[in-house]
């Protein structure tokens, strides 16, 4: 299995605590634990990882601007939402949703549908 460096985008400190741990057991490493979508967009452009997980409600505003600068780059992302699909910023219809709260199973499946060639 090879290791995937993370970038996880949640406002919910626990939630945020809870994915970082369940991302570890699964042999990942998160490289970066945004809360907000100043910062968010920041680390998207800029950092250095191999997928990125986004809530796509952070206190209250979409995380729509972090999808596109993350798609720009050309990195693999799926959304995180306790709503379902609900939300999912327009232009990223069909972007995978992982309901939260979610199963460590339900996590791996997603990591490795979305990583290229499932690269876990």
């Amino acid at each position: 299995m090879t290791q995937a460096s993370i970038l996880l985008v949640e406002d919910e400190a626990l939630i945020r605590m809870m994915l970082v741990e369940m991302v570890e057991e699964l042999g990942h490493r998160v490289i970066a634990e945004v809360g907000n979508i100043d910062d968010a967009r920041s680390v998207a452009e800029i950092g250095e990882y191999d997928l990125a997980i986004l809530d796509i409600n952070l206190h209250g505003t979409n995380v729509g601007p972090v999808a596109e600068a993350i798609r720009r780059r050309g990195l693999p992302f799926f959304f995180l939402s306790g709503y379902g699909s609900s939300g999912v910023p327009h232009g990223f219809e069909g972007t995978p949703v992982l309901v939260k709260p979610c199963t460590l199973d339900k996590l791996k499946h997603t990591i490795d549908t979305v990583l290229p060639n499932g690269e876990t």
